[in-house]
């Protein structure tokens, strides 16, 4: 596979030529076992952060400004990680901060309404994550080009469809699929199905990332990839369980 073909949709294939490039006489290179601890770090950092925020919600601090303090915080430093990649191993750390305290202070707002919700969803979210890295590893699911072109067409749907949601709301408009009742309960698990095959070009991205020899600090960027897309897999799944529970 060529790395230009990175199944990874924040890394275009002119950014790939350019990382490939600056790599070609360096000596550290990414593996998968630092790439996973990476990762492991990064999601430390988050549940830590997340804690804070969760037991600040939980004892009367302002949702609302964590909200947005974890929100920008974490668009910010997205967006830095994803157009300087090489910026990773400073960014990627801050961002599992500031999205820990979005993750805590949504967690706490869910807990509140759903009793005993939160757990559920992490329960579901690591039982995801596992079941589609069996399946990536045994070979059931493969990364083939059609397969990553009909994810990413399929994330795009769901982006466009949110964004939309969110502008209307903004007007007084938007809808919740919650208020569809089973409609809404199917559409929701559609979402949380395409959120999980994003796992697939994570796990994709990571192989051939360390096939191609990319730099070390592609070690925190891919940690950064795996942890939006787990994080977004969880929030969808807290949702999907709220339209359950809901009245």
């Amino acid at each position: 596979m060529k790395i230009g073909k990175s199944s990874n949709p924040v890394l275009s294939e002119k950014r790939f030529k350019k990382i490939q490039s600056k790599t070609a006489n360096s000596t550290e290179l990414m593996t998968i076992n630092g790439t996973l601890n990476k990762t492991i770090l990064l999601f430390t950092l988050l549940l830590i952060s997340g804690f804070f925020a969760w037991k600040a919600v939980a004892t009367g601090a302002a949702s609302h400004s964590l909200l947005i303090f974890g929100l920008v915080g974490g668009l910010v430093l997205a967006f830095a990680t994803i157009f300087k990649p090489h910026w990773s191993q400073y960014t990627a750390p801050a961002y599992a901060i500031f999205e820990g305290i979005l993750v805590g202070a949504v967690s706490a707002l869910y807990e509140m309404m759903y009793d005993g919700i939160v757990l559920k969803a992490i329960g579901l979210t690591l039982s995801v994550l596992f079941i589609m890295l069996v399946l990536y590893r045994s070979g059931t699911l493969k990364a083939t080009p059609k397969f990553k072109k009909g994810v990413i067409i399929a994330g795009g749907g769901v982006f466009f469809f949110y964004l939309l949601n969110i502008t209307a709301s903004m007007f007084g408009g938007g809808l919740s699929l919650g208020n569809f009742g089973l409609i809404g309960i199917l559409i929701q698990l559609v979402i949380v199905g395409v959120a999980s095959m994003f796992l697939i070009l994570d796990f994709d991205s990571i192989e051939n990332g360390v096939k191609n020899g990319l730099p070390k600090y592609m070690e925190w960027y891919s940690g950064f990839g795996i942890m939006l897309t787990l994080v977004w897999l969880y929030f969808e799944i807290l949702r999907l369980l709220s339209f359950i529970s809901g009245d």
